[in-house]
């Protein structure tokens, strides 16, 4: 894990922010396990134009999951720029990311002081990250924001060649510093229009502003939005200032993650679906992880073998599997659509 950071003056000529948040109509979903609801703000909901959120340095696999869960049950979509070495290691949780409506984009592979590095090695980490996003399913990045917030025209050269558009962040939530929650959501506070705020995957106390953040901006009428790649700020997601888009989940329906009965090498989880009989859920684990049981439902595989996709199998709505853990005794993702 990265300790750091930054210190940026808003006004800092030439550097841009990045993010993205994309702010949904609520739903009635539990904590960890709520879809992001199908139905689209009105536009008279964002008054006040757009801002962003990001998440730095993920995906982690002991944090990761449960930002995913929190992003969902508050009903918002996020830009989450991810390390490409994170991103090999966790393929599956970079599978998550995507399957639960989030932006990926790229934060270099090994987080180093890029201004450091010959323009070759600049173009080796990006494009190496690229790679590794495209591998574990998370598309094509189309934002690069430098480690530290460091960046100059040779780095963004290396990075416009790659088809990306560097960015940084106007507000610094200062997550990274030990701030706390409160210090957090006075931070997002701060936000205007077209502004952006940094925060970063691992930190509990930054999970735990994201109500917060959210109530806040509704309160102040804003939404979030993705990153433009033209200009760099917070826009609505589909670049025309209509109402913020949903997230490709689908249908209405949400997916209820129980704990079941553990063992030294394994555990049980169980999964009860409301909202739909004609549901779809996808279940994603974490390496070393693997499913190595089921019941209660007709189930699929990708091909790395850690996302299972689970549909009724005339058994009612509730299904169940048996986790071999590895020592990773993380709670799967779950993503419901009707």
């Amino acid at each position: 894990m990265t300790v750091r950071r930054k210190v940026f003056g808003a006004g800092l000529a030439g550097l841009l922010a990045a993010a993205g948040l994309a702010l949904l109509a609520p739903s009635s979903g539990p904590a960890g396990a709520a879809p992001i609801d199908g139905g689209a703000r009105m536009a008279d909901s964002c008054p006040n134009g757009y801002v962003g959120l990001t998440f730095d340095d993920g995906p982690n696999p002991s944090n990761t999951t449960t930002l995913l869960n929190t992003l969902r049950q508050n009903n918002v979509r996020a830009t989450l720029f991810n390390t490409g070495q994170n991103a090999a290691a966790n393929p599956s949780l970079v599978a998550a990311e995507a399957a639960a409506g989030m932006w990926i984009a790229n934060h270099s592979y090994t987080h180093p002081h890029m201004l450091t590095l010959s323009a070759a090695n600049m173009s080796s980490e990006l494009s190496r990250t690229q790679s590794a996003i495209q591998a574990a399913g998370g598309g094509t990045p189309r934002i690069f924001r430098p480690p530290y917030g460091e960046t100059n025209a040779t780095l963004e050269a290396a990075a416009s060649a790659l088809g990306l558009r560097t960015v940084t962040w106007q507000v610094d939530s200062q997550d990274w510093n030990g701030a706390s929650t409160a210090q957090i959501v006075q931070a997002a506070s701060r936000l205007t229009d077209g502004q952006l705020i940094l925060m970063h995957d691992q930190y509990a106390t930054t999970i735990a502003a994201i109500p917060q953040i959210v109530a806040g901006l509704t309160s102040r009428g804003l939404c979030a939005g993705m990153i433009s790649p033209t200009t760099g700020r917070a826009v609505a997601p589909t670049g025309t200032g209509t109402p913020t888009t949903p997230p490709p989940s689908g249908g209405s329906c949400t997916a209820t993650y129980s704990e079941g009965q553990k063992w030294t090498d394994r555990f049980n989880g169980q999964v009860t679906v409301a909202g739909s009989n004609a549901w779809t859920v996808t279940v994603t684990v974490t390496s070393p992880q693997r499913i190595i049981n089921t019941w209660n439902a007709a189930v699929s595989w990708d091909s790395t073998g850690n996302v299972m996709t689970a549909r009724p199998n005339g058994s009612g709505n509730t299904f169940g599997f048996t986790i071999q853990h590895g020592g990773n005794w993380n709670w799967p993702a779950l993503t419901c659509r009707a």
